[in-house]
């Protein structure tokens, strides 16, 4: 019995006369999905790249993890809604609290945005998300010292759907348009081993 792989169609930009262009739903989606895992891995990059070298968006220079400043401390210090404030000012400015965060985003980084290791990396990410959900407190409608908290929606927040979406991106194998996800998959040690795909 031979097999046979099939390939997904080629993508053609060439319409019918006077019809609409029309593309495989199977090769949109791939191209969609390879969009979005650059994406997720470039917002998980630039975080750790601006927090590292203090790039002027979110860090400043002087801030920067480069120039002695600590990634959580700012962050985790000024928690004031939930219950896990007392919990998150003791982890502000720890060495390893820093030292975890700035490897996750980097970890995850790259590789969302080289489609390798989606699975760690998603759950991985899935973790670093829902402690940040937990110190931002989106059900908290007031912040403990008695002002608005801001929060919008009590749960959906956009931790959650970065949760999602990295989960949905591992769970479909989004490593293998545009990325490595292919050669990754055929190292002896990840074919033995599924959950490091």
């Amino acid at each position: 019995m031979a097999v046979h792989h099939t390939h997904a169609p080629r993508l053609t930009l060439r319409p019918a006369a006077g019809r609409p262009l029309e593309q495989p739903t199977s090769v949109v989606a791939g191209l969609a999905a390879a969009g979005a895992r650059l994406t997720i891995g470039a917002v998980f990059l630039w975080a750790f790249l601006d927090t590292t070298f203090g790039l002027g968006y979110a860090t400043r220079r002087a801030g920067a993890w480069v120039e002695g400043g600590s990634p959580t401390r700012g962050f985790l210090s000024h928690v004031s809604a939930g219950p896990f404030q007392t919990t998150f000012h003791h982890w502000a400015g720890q060495a390893w609290a820093d030292w975890m965060f700035m490897l996750g985003l980097l970890g995850i980084g790259l590789a969302f945005a080289g489609g390798v290791g989606l699975r760690i990396a998603a759950t991985g990410g899935t973790l670093l998300l829902a402690l940040m959900w937990a110190a931002e407190w989106p059900p908290a409608r007031h912040l403990a010292g008695g002002a608005a908290s801001g929060s919008t929606n009590p749960v959906a927040d956009y931790h959650l759907v970065y949760a999602l979406l990295l989960i949905l991106l591992a769970a479909i194998g989004a490593g293998d348009c545009w990325g490595l996800g292919r050669r990754w998959a055929a190292l002896p040690i990840v074919r033995n081993h599924a959950w490091l795909r």
